[in-house]
This record gives structure tokens, C-alpha cells and sequence, in this order.
């Protein structure tokens, strides 16, 4: 069972080098790219709820958030019925982006699923969305500060 989890880890870590990388002439760096996804999908989305979206702490978020804030790719609105929530959506840079984005996903999509006939490919991403659920468990319990037993 450990290889499961160490080759999901070097296919996700292997794919964010690659983003880095190719993304790094247009200012996203770090994973950044993952956060503009989703609010180009979700335009309000707030941030707890991104947090939520991508399984990272707050201050890993906000710190993100901040950086693409600052280089114009998304900005902060206030709800209009509770000015404490803050809105993310992306700026007309951002959008301008996502395409870019979109493409890079669409091809790495192709590239790792090369030789998968639709079947194999609609059973893998059945399992992986299982194991994700599995881990999510998890990840609730100890983002509340529990404490697993091994």
C-alpha cells in the first residue's frame, strides 16, 4: 500500500515542478495557479472555502492569495450584505490567465492518462476520488487539532 502513496506523491510533485515552471513567465509561482482554477470557476468563492477546495492550511492560503492579490491576477470584494466576508474573483489579468492554464491541464491530463483506454481512465478516476475521500477524513480530523492513532 505504501507505493500508492508515493507514486500519487511523485505524479503530483512532478506535475507542480512542471507548472512552476512553465508558468513562471506569467507571474504564478508556487502552486498560485491552483488557487486562480478555482476562483475563475467559483467567482466569490471565499476564502475558507478555497481552503477547503484545496486541502491547505489558512496561512498557506492567505499567503497565496496575498502574492496574486498583489501581482493583479485577482482581488478582494466586499460582500455586499456582510462587509466582514471578503470575495475572490479574478481580475481581467486573471482571466486573461486561466486559458493559459486550462490548456496546461488539458494536455498534462493527456499526457498522463497516454495509453488508458476511456474505461481505465473513467475506473482510475473513480479510485483516486475514493482515495481522496478516504484522506479527507483525515484531514478534517486533524485540522481540528486531533490527533491520529497509528
Amino acid at each position: 500500500m505504501r507505493a500508492i502513496l508515493r507514486e500519487i506523491g511523485m505524479i503530483a510533485r512532478a506535475l507542480d515542478s512542471i507548472s512552476n515552471i512553465e508558468f513562471k513567465e506569467i507571474n504564478l509561482t508556487k502552486g498560485q495557479y491552483l488557487y486562480l482554477v478555482r476562483i475563475c470557476e467559483n467567482p466569490g468563492i471565499i476564502q475558507e472555502q478555497l481552503v477547503e477546495m484545496i486541502k491547505v492550511d489558512r496561512s498557506t492560503a492567505a499567503r497565496a492569495i496575498q502574492k496574486l492579490e498583489k501581482n493583479g491576477i485577482i482581488e478582494k470584494k466586499e460582500d455586499p450584505h456582510n462587509k466582514k466576508i471578503k470575495r475572490l474573483f479574478p481580475t481581467e489579468k486573471g482571466q486573461t490567465v486561466y486559458p493559459f492554464i486550462e490548456r496546461e491541464n488539458d494536455y498534462s491530463n493527456l499526457v498522463a492518462l497516454e495509453g488508458f483506454s476511456e474505461k481505465e481512465a473513467e475506473i482510475t478516476f473513480d479510485l483516486l476520488q475514493r482515495i481522496r475521500k478516504n484522506v479527507e477524513k483525515d484531514w478534517e480530523f486533524v485540522k481540528k487539532g486531533n490527533k491520529r492513532n497509528y
